[in-house]
């Protein structure tokens, strides 16, 4: 008999909920606050049948976690060790598991863990340039994040370009409220643009991606802005919402398209960080076989795409217009003459925590 497995995926504000009983989606939750989780609504999801097992998406796994782990008192206390490099996340996932270990006292629950796929990334692309004995004591370096989705991504675009995923070069672009690229050699993490925290690489929602450290300690220094005014500025008044006013990519277009200059140039900013990123990863590649595109913004953004894929024509990169504006699920909208297929991919992270699950506890 297939077991049924919880997935458990908190955002910073929200929670998803999934039973899936092998690939097939059983029974589905989406809550506003993780608080809402209670008794009424486990038992709503387990109307089908008996839950066998919990998987729980958990941002952070720093150095020691980097496959899927049984959680028990140990492991819950070595993650929220972690919470100070994923303050936004980190915590959600801890209060998470809390409320499941009560609910469901006697179902085993595994973490699973966003940095994880990034843990084969060469020192080339992990390593700081910085005094070693930072990096000996602290364990500062570049970890990587969305892992979850890029390991479903990983294999299935490649196949959507009718590649096999042991012999392609793709890159992934995982664009949401939160944003990161991967570049991924034969099903392997070579490179990320996001590093010892969420807050690096490109302009996301709310977060300002990529910064030079001398502006913060500027800000420290001559602004007089303290540690704790910084962080909340850059976690949640940065990004698009600071450009334009909006974190809403289609209001976004709207405005730009209706004149308004904040809009404009929140595009520029955007698109050229993601333009370069991706560059940048095909680079580390030594080219570029895949462009995949995923999660919220990355599925459902024409527009986007796009103007993404006419700034890459150098590479290869061309798209089919019809295509690309009836991308539905899983599916190639490249032009038939590019050299580079481009896809888009559905963002499955349910499918790969459920699989880490049944691994993790022999489950079938």
């Amino acid at each position: 008999m297939t077991a049924r497995v919880l997935v458990v995926n908190p955002g910073s504000s929200s929670l998803k909920l999934r039973v899936l009983a092998g690939a097939d989606v059983v029974a589905t939750a989406d809550l506003g606050a993780i608080g809402d989780l209670d008794a009424d609504v486990l038992r709503g999801l387990a109307a089908g049948g008996e839950i066998d097992a919990v998987g729980v998406r958990v941002v952070h796994g720093g150095e020691r976690y980097v496959q899927p782990t049984v959680v028990d008192a140990q492991v819950e206390a070595g993650l929220a060790e972690l919470t100070s490099l994923a303050p936004l996340h980190q915590p959600q996932s801890l209060a998470a598991i809390a409320i499941v270990r009560q609910l469901l006292p006697a179902t085993p629950m595994v973490a699973c863990f966003d940095t994880a796929f990034h843990a084969t990334m060469p020192a080339a692309a992990s390593v700081y340039p910085i005094p070693p004995e930072w990096r000996e004591k602290w364990g500062l370096r570049r970890y990587g994040f969305h892992g979850l989705s890029f390991t479903y991504a990983a294999e299935s675009a490649p196949r959507v370009a009718g590649r096999s995923p042991g012999d392609c070069r793709s890159v992934i672009c995982h664009l949401g409220a939160g944003a990161s690229l991967c570049a991924v050699r034969d099903g392997r993490s070579i490179d990320t643009t996001m590093g010892f925290t969420p807050l690096d690489g490109l302009v996301m929602a709310t977060r300002c991606g990529a910064l030079d450290p001398g502006l913060l300690l500027w800000l420290q220094e001559s602004g007089h802005l303290t540690e704790r005014e910084i962080a909340g500025a850059l976690e949640h008044r940065s990004g698009l919402v600071a450009l334009a006013g909006t974190t809403d990519l289609r209001e976004i277009f709207a405005g730009e398209a209706a004149g308004d200059e904040r809009c404009r140039v929140a595009l520029e900013v955007y698109i050229h960080r993601l333009v370069g990123g991706i560059a940048e990863m095909a680079a580390a590649l030594g080219g570029l076989d895949v462009l995949a595109f995923t999660a919220g913004v990355g599925e459902n953004s024409v527009d986007l795409r796009a103007r993404v894929a006419e700034r890459l024509a150098f590479l290869g990169v061309a798209l089919d217009p019809g295509r690309n504006a009836d991308a539905r699920g899983d599916v190639d909208i490249s032009a038939d003459e590019a050299a580079v297929r481009t896809v888009v991919v559905r963002a499955r992270e349910d499918l790969v925590i459920a699989a880490g699950v049944r691994a993790a506890l022999g489950l079938g």
